[in-house]
């Protein structure tokens, strides 16, 4: 009961920032960045339709068209996600946009509705349109949900530039690219660790200098070489981006031909890094 108060609140909160991010700076500057959003911008300036309800109408059939199709897939987390985006879009209305330059407002918007989006898909649930509608197309096209993503994005901001201008689309493209990578970013954290792989033929030494001077814990596992066939042993090791020059450096120290792969780590959980 308590994870789902508190995810139902996180998702609130997400379809709150989201829909500040359309009236303060898209809606009002006529930006169209795809999805159901983009398409409710356009019926606003075409036809005077409120974008909130508007939202609404597209969503629940679109809804209730994936239940019946695709089964609970999206769950009452969708629904809820679509009803309180629009609800917060027609009580936040009135506020009038924060800039009418184009090129702020396609920033700011696209940052605002990432950072509210992204709250609402790590609470486990979305903002329908879009998402229901590229399954949708999945189901009876056999186009795959990213492409069927790209179609959706595409037309919308195809018809924003044929609507309004093709300076105005090409704002709905910044707008669309911000809020993709500012979703990323909220979901995944920005990258805080690094993780290092280490093949050698001394992986005793390089293991107990990591104990000793980094301190960090060292997972020692069992590999074979694809072109020689011989086994050996590989180190996997967690470190902060500070410490990694250091490990560089143990490493060296230890064996100059040790074979190092290094990647980047967005959250670790477990002793001496975050608690699970």
């Amino acid at each position: 009961m308590r994870r789902s108060i508190v995810a139902y609140g996180q998702i609130s909160a997400g379809a709150l920032i989201t829909a500040l991010g359309l009236n303060l700076f898209l809606v009002p500057n006529r930006i169209a960045a795809g999805g159901v959003s983009g398409l409710a911008t356009l019926l606003y300036y075409l036809f005077g339709l409120p974008v909130g309800p508007t939202m609404l109408a597209i969503n629940v059939p679109l809804f209730l068209a994936t239940v019946r199709f695709l089964g609970g897939r999206f769950g009452v987390r969708t629904l809820a996600g679509a009803a309180l985006l629009s609800f917060f879009v027609s009580l936040t209305a009135r506020l009038g946009p924060l800039t009418t330059n184009t090129l702020l407002a396609a920033i700011y918007g696209g940052i605002a509705s990432g950072v509210g989006m992204g709250i609402v898909f790590r609470a486990g649930g979305t903002t329908g349109g879009t998402d229901l509608a590229a399954a949708l197309m999945h189901r009876f096209l056999r186009l795959s949900f990213g492409k069927g993503l790209l179609l959706i994005d595409s037309l919308v901001i195809t018809a924003a530039g044929v609507v309004f201008s093709p300076e105005l689309a090409l704002n709905a493209l910044l707008t669309l690219f911000l809020t993709s990578r500012v979703i990323d970013l909220v979901q995944e954290g920005e990258t805080y660790a690094k993780a290092a792989f280490i093949i050698s033929d001394r992986t005793e030494p390089i293991r107990r200098a990591i104990l000793a001077e980094l301190g960090r814990g060292v997972t020692v596992l069992k590999v074979k070489g694809g072109y020689t066939g011989r086994e050996r042993e590989a180190l996997l090791c967690v470190v902060t981006q500070a410490e990694l020059p250091r490990l560089k450096r143990l490493v060296a120290a230890c064996d100059r031909q040790a074979f190092v792969l290094v990647g980047s780590v967005h959250e670790v959980l477990g002793e001496g890094w975050l608690e699970s």
